[in-house]
């Protein structure tokens, strides 16, 4: 079972490795998106930090949301998603698996590049730490219950705007959580709190979102 697992990480991050330009696309949407608003709103370093933990986990947002429709969908178009089905493996491990490869690649370069991103917003270093963390915890989540998304309009002409009306109102608390972190922080006050609600809806979207997907999956193949 571990080493079924093991094979589908290895082989979406090689997947991912060869179409790197998919990859870069959502690394330049989160670079451009967040990087505009600065030269928009000016140098105002006051209003700069007051809208940072908004724009930066809405750009975050948006930008996982760009390689969900690929996220099955290779799959889908070779037949190995019907060989998925059919293994022995249990189908929401391996389901995880293709999870955790889309969080490395989309979410994980999101994260190590939101403090460099955070200095055009006169962030303070607490307050950096505070967004890598809130990133850290907050991301997966949006993987797990982006897949659920994916997997409901795989094979649907139009499923990048079926997905986005799907999972955007799910994305909410994580959003509200992830960016009050970090105002609570640009505050004085202890971010601790949004911390461990952002951590909460990871692990219950670890719980509940492979299953969910899994039961996607055979619906829409089927």
């Amino acid at each position: 079972m571990n080493d079924a697992w093991v094979t589908v990480l290895r082989r979406d991050l090689l997947l991912a490795l060869r179409r790197r330009s998919d990859v870069a696309t959502t690394l330049f949407f989160f670079l451009i998106v967040s990087s505009l608003f600065p030269l928009g709103i000016g140098p105002e370093p006051a209003v700069l930090s007051s809208i940072a933990p908004g724009v930066l986990w809405v750009a975050a947002l948006l930008a996982g949301m760009l390689s969900l429709t690929r996220l099955f969908a290779t799959d889908f178009a070779d037949g190995s998603l019907e060989q998925m089905l059919l293994a022995p493996q249990p189908l929401a491990l391996q389901v995880t698996a293709k999870i955790l490869a889309h969080w490395i690649v989309c979410g994980l370069p999101v994260v190590l590049l939101a403090p460099i991103i955070g200095l055009q917003y006169a962030l303070s270093g607490d307050a950096l730490l505070v967004l890598v963390l809130a990133l850290l915890l907050g991301t997966p989540a949006l993987s797990l219950i982006g897949a659920i998304g994916a997997a409901l309009t795989l094979g649907v002409r139009g499923s990048g705007l079926l997905i986005a009306l799907l999972v955007l109102p799910l994305y909410i608390p994580v959003l509200i959580f992830g960016a009050g972190a970090v105002a609570a922080s640009q505050h004085g006050m202890s971010a601790q709190a949004h911390l461990s609600l952002l951590a909460a809806c990871s692990l219950l979207s670890l719980v509940l979102a492979p299953m969910a997907t899994a039961a996607a999956l055979r619906i829409s193949v089927e």
